[in-house]
């Protein structure tokens, strides 16, 4: 629709005289969607509906910093636990505990930060007892 609202007409009838030359050359025929309800028409308004829905077709998340150290946090620890070597698992910890001792200095935006810097000789030993109960008393399982 590349034309121009003509001098003298109303802007509501040439929009109609539009919308009426669309549906006469099929132009809404067969649209995806067609029939359907309006998906979230249920939900209560939200002013940020389409900055949600962007970021989920995106594939897109965002955390409050605080927030985002927790699970980095978490993943870390997992990371720990499935390193190869306990030198690893002790580097994975001091990286961690190097961002938690900034974070703690200058607190981030958002929840509190609710974490301490963690023991890195406590999850070595920790990955120590794990890799014991994975090789059993023959070898790996």
């Amino acid at each position: 629709m590349t034309a121009r609202k003509p001098p003298g007409v109303s802007f509501e009838s040439w929009v109609d005289k539009q919308i009426r030359d669309a549906i006469e050359r099929g132009d809404f025929e067969d649209l995806p969607g067609l029939g359907k309800p309006l998906p979230d028409s249920d939900e209560p308004y939200d002013e940020m509906w389409w900055v949600k829905d962007k970021m989920r077709r995106e594939g897109l998340s965002y955390l409050p910093p605080s927030l985002a150290l927790r699970k980095e946090a978490e993943e870390a620890l997992e990371a720990a636990a499935r390193a190869p070597s306990a030198a690893a698992a002790r580097h994975i910890v001091e990286r961690l505990n190097d961002k938690i001792a900034a974070a703690l200095r200058r607190p981030p935006p958002g929840p509190l930060l609710g974490l301490t810097p963690y023991d890195a000789e406590e999850v070595v030993r920790d990955w120590r007892l794990g890799r014991g109960r994975r090789q059993g008393p023959t070898g790996p399982t």
